[in-house]
């Protein structure tokens, strides 16, 4: 939807005079699925980052990365996308499913917009479903019917929050924890997210000025440390948090002068076994 004309017609639940972090990712993509309004707030955070545009195509490839790392690495074949936005290329059923057919996707998103693309473009494909939730509410997500039809709790599955808690107020730890209480041991969870840490001072200032000025969320910037810390409990796979172009590379490593986001996978490991060796009811 190029124009506001085209396309599908918005319904009244749609909000299309202030832009979405859904729609303007998708903008700065070169996607078609976005607004006036969307379109001008890309338009402000190119004005002002001109590698802005290489930026979210880094983190659509840091996106593929870790998807075909757990699904062909971690054998992980059940999947809950966070704040998944617009359906585009290569999005994470394609990657999961192309490695292994089986594999299950949820993608959850408070764009209705995204419900609308999302059931049309997913409607053949019974492993995969698009559920309108606000992630922070974690019980409406895990007891939506999609979840409990596609994702066994008994089994390993991954979490997903690529570039979606920077648009979170609240402590994203905090969200993680009330998720990881689902997950069995060898389920993961795998994120990117903006850092004022990445970027300059002046950078990080107009981003976040744009989001609290023209869009429905708010842009918080978090500290390396802070996003470290959503990863509780877990163990990073190699190479740990890093830059998402130097996560995995394809190629050598790279290292450009903005790259805003930090990325990485963890991995849920199994408890302790806190049995006592020299018990006599537990001894061999």
């Amino acid at each position: 939807m190029t124009s506001d004309d085209e396309g599908v017609p918005p319904s009244p639940a749609f909000t299309t005079d202030k832009a979405t972090p859904a729609r303007v990712y998708d903008a700065l993509l070169g996607g078609k699925d976005n607004y006036a309004a969307d379109r001008a707030a890309a338009a402000r955070i190119k004005a002002r980052e001109p590698n802005a545009e290489l930026v979210v195509h880094a983190n659509r490839a840091f996106l593929r990365r870790a998807v075909t790392y757990l699904v062909a690495n971690a054998g992980i074949r059940q999947i809950i996308d966070l704040g998944s936005g617009l359906p585009e290329q290569d999005n994470v059923h394609q990657v999961a499913q192309t490695i292994a057919p089986e594999t299950r996707v949820v993608y959850v998103d408070n764009d209705p917009i995204v419900a609308t693309h999302g059931h049309a473009r997913l409607a053949d494909n019974p492993n995969t479903a698009v559920i309108t939730a606000d992630l922070r509410d974690t019980t409406t997500v895990m007891d939506a019917p999609e979840t409990r039809h596609l994702i066994d709790p008994t089994q390993p599955w991954a979490l997903l929050a690529v570039a979606v808690f920077h648009f979170i107020p609240e402590d994203p730890a905090e969200i993680v924890a009330a998720y990881r209480a689902h997950m069995p041991p060898g389920s993961h969870l795998a994120l990117s997210h903006l850092s004022q840490d990445a970027t300059t001072p002046e950078v990080a200032e107009e981003i976040t000025r744009t989001y609290a000025e023209q869009a429905t969320a708010p842009m918080v910037l978090r500290s390396r440390e802070e996003i470290t810390r959503i990863f509780a409990r877990m163990a990073l796979v190699p190479p740990g948090l890093a830059l998402i172009m130097n996560w995995r590379p394809p190629v050598a490593p790279v290292a450009p002068d903005r790259v805003w986001l930090f990325g990485g996978v963890g991995r849920l490991p199994a408890p302790p076994d806190t049995r006592s060796a020299t018990s006599g009811k537990h001894a061999p």
